[in-house]
């Protein structure tokens, strides 16, 4: 299972790297964006990841810091973590969060779209 999500996280790594969102329209719009004209928390997420890819870590924080500076280390953690379980045959592999971090996780969101919406 997580040989499979990791080869599907290649393939979007390699779609992004030849296919930039920046240049080509298949890839989702922000439906709060295109209704309020709002970003949300995501805003920005696929073309900060394609940022990434290329290298290009100021244009990747100026598309959405969150992404990259908590979603996506907490995410490879996590992918660690499983990992790390699946290696020791451990009957759970997918470790859930602690339940407190469900709060602050939520409120740092919250205040970043604040933020990113009184700054545009």
């Amino acid at each position: 299972m997580l040989a499979g999500l990791s080869i599907l996280a290649i393939g979007f790594a390699v779609i992004l790297r030849y296919f930039p969102p920046d240049q080509y329209n298949f890839y989702p719009v922000c439906p709060i964006y295109t209704l309020f004209h709002l970003k949300c928390p995501g805003c920005g997420s696929t073309r900060a990841f394609a940022a990434l890819v290329r290298g290009n870590w100021h244009e990747a924080l100026q598309e959405n810091a969150l992404f990259v500076l908590g979603v996506l280390p907490a995410t490879v953690l996590y992918g660690i973590a499983c990992a790390s379980g699946l290696v020791r045959g451990e009957s759970h592999a997918w470790p859930v969060p602690p339940k407190y971090w469900i709060y602050p996780s939520l409120s740092l969101a919250l205040a970043f779209a604040i933020l990113r919406n009184l700054t545009l």
